[in-house]
This record gives structure tokens, C-alpha cells and sequence, in this order.
């Protein structure tokens, strides 16, 4: 990046540091870092709306879908977390190919699933195998958020499914008198209350999910993990321009104040949205600001 970095085996001390922080392997894994928070940011709400869905599907009134909601809280919590990413990955690789094939490729003749290979037609790879790189990246990536909204989603149906059976019965019970139906008193009534409720075990769940961006790494994804190790690891003056030692404690360090940075940032901002959600309900911490206001 800089002009006198032309010639690494002249430099020494701290410009040799600063040149070599800034080659181009240090901009991916700084880049890494924005995977990670984009991560977050999609992952968060697509898994909430999971959530969300799963606990009013696990009380819906229709057994069927009852049944359907409690099963996919039930199952996916069930799995361990690794052992579900590494096989529904592929699973849902191989499910959206084989449903391309079957529209793209109506006459191929030979069977789809040989012995432990699964072969598809060329069109009906995801994605294409001419696809530019980036076209790659955004498709695991793509899989990744799902798969991470999927798993975490589950536990946050269970949390929403537990607040909503928190809010008193009394206040469903004195909106049906004042007329309202089943639905107005859901959203009006029950929505906005079970929130308060809900949010300590989101909380802890939105901690999980910062602490689980680590998995991208299995996923084959070139996350800050992938980076931290490789850049970390023994370098020889016959592979790099900036041989050095075995410096992954200090990669790892840097991660371990990324995580902690993040994790306490994210805590104040949860305690600020609790202490709003909690203004003027009839909750223990409702109580305790009503009476630091008196």
C-alpha cells in the first residue's frame, strides 16, 4: 500500500510492521470482520422472524400445525449445533440442485445419486462452475444465514412460545369483553406485552449467535477464524515476502477483543431497549422504574 513497501527485505521495525498489516491477504482478513457483522445483521431478524413463526404455529389451535411448530423447536434444538451445520448444508446444497435438475434437465437419463456421488446436470449447479468467484462466496454465504437462522430460530421460537404464555390470561380475557377477536387481541394485547418477557432470553441468545460466527469456518467460508490462522501460522522467507514466527496468539488475541468489544457493546444496548420495553408494564423491572421515579 505504501510507496516504500516496494522492497520488504529492506525494511525493518515499524515499517516493516506497517507493511505488513497492509498487504492484500490483511485487507480479506480485515474484510472478514464485515462478513461476520453482515452475518449478524441479516441473521438476527431473518431468525427472529423463524422464531416468531415457530411459537405461533407451536399454539395455533390447528393440531397440524401445532405439531409442526413444536417439531421444529423440538428437533432442531435437539441437534447439536456443528452436527446440524455440517450435514443440512450440504442436504440443502444438494436439494436446491436437484431441484434445478429436475426442471433444467428433463432428459437426462442416468440416476442423480451414484454410489456416494451426487451428479447433476452442468445448468443445474449452484452456482455455475464459470461463475466469477464472487458469485461462490455469496452463495455459501447465502446458505450460511440460512442455515444459522434456521438452527437459531428454533431457540428463539422457544423463547417467544414461553413469553407469550407469560402475559396473564387476565389481559386476553378482559380484551375479548371489550370485544376485540381473537386476532386484535394478539397483536394488540398480547404482542407488544410478551416483548418484555421474551427479551432477557433473546438477549442470551443474541450472545450465543455472536459467540457461533466461529462455525462460518467449518462451513468453508473464509471467515476472521480462517484468516486469524493462516496469517497467524509460521511463515518461511521461500512462501512470503514477510516471513515470521508462529503469531496466532496474537491473531486470536485480536479476535478475543473483537468478541468481548462487541458482546459488552451489545449488552448496553440490550439493558437500553429492556428499560423501554419495561416503561409502564406491570413487571418487576416496570416496578423498580416506577418506584426510582417516585
Amino acid at each position: 500500500m505504501f510507496s516504500y513497501c516496494a522492497d520488504p527485505s529492506t525494511l525493518s521495525g515499524l515499517t516493516w510492521l506497517s507493511c505488513y498489516l497492509t498487504t492484500g491477504v490483511h485487507m480479506s482478513f480485515y474484510t472478514a470482520f464485515g462478513k461476520v457483522l453482515l452475518l449478524l445483521a441479516i441473521t438476527a431478524p431473518v431468525a427472529l422472524g423463524f422464531g416468531f413463526l415457530g411459537a405461533m404455529s407451536a399454539r395455533s389451535p390447528v393440531a397440524p400445525v401445532a405439531w409442526l411448530g413444536k417439531a421444529y423447536i423440538a428437533v432442531v434444538r435437539g441437534v447439536p449445533d456443528i452436527a446440524f451445520f455440517l450435514f443440512f448444508v450440504i442436504a440443502l446444497d444438494q436439494g436446491f440442485e436437484y431441484l434445478r435438475h429436475k426442471v433444467l434437465c428433463p432428459d437426462w437419463d442416468q440416476p442423480i445419486r451414484q454410489g456416494n456421488d451426487f451428479i447433476v446436470c452442468q445448468a443445474a449447479k449452484l452456482p455455475l462452475g464459470s461463475a466469477p468467484e464472487w458469485q461462490h462466496e455469496t452463495y455459501g454465504f447465502f446458505l450460511a444465514v440460512l442455515t444459522f437462522s434456521i438452527v437459531f430460530g428454533a431457540f428463539a421460537a422457544n423463547v417467544i412460545f414461553g413469553a407469550m404464555r407469560a402475559v396473564p390470561r387476565a389481559q386476553m380475557e378482559t380484551a375479548e369483553a371489550f370485544g376485540m377477536t381473537r386476532r386484535q387481541s394478539f397483536w394488540r394485547i398480547l404482542v407488544p406485552q410478551m416483548w418484555v418477557y421474551a427479551l432477557p432470553g433473546l438477549s442470551n441468545l443474541w450472545m450465543v449467535l455472536i459467540k457461533a460466527t466461529p462455525l462460518l469456518f467449518l462451513l468453508g467460508i473464509e471467515d476472521i477464524v480462517y484468516w486469524a490462522r493462516e496469517l497467524g501460522g509460521t511463515k518461511t522467507p521461500r512462501f512470503t515476502d514477510y516471513p515470521h514466527g508462529d503469531w496466532r496468539v496474537w491473531y486470536f488475541l485480536a479476535l478475543l477483543v473483537f468478541y468481548l468489544t462487541f458482546t459488552r457493546v451489545s449488552e448496553k444496548l440490550l439493558d437500553r431497549i429492556m428499560q423501554r420495553l419495561s416503561h409502564g408494564q406491570a413487571t418487576a423491572a416496570g416496578e423498580a422504574q416506577r418506584r426510582a421515579q417516585a
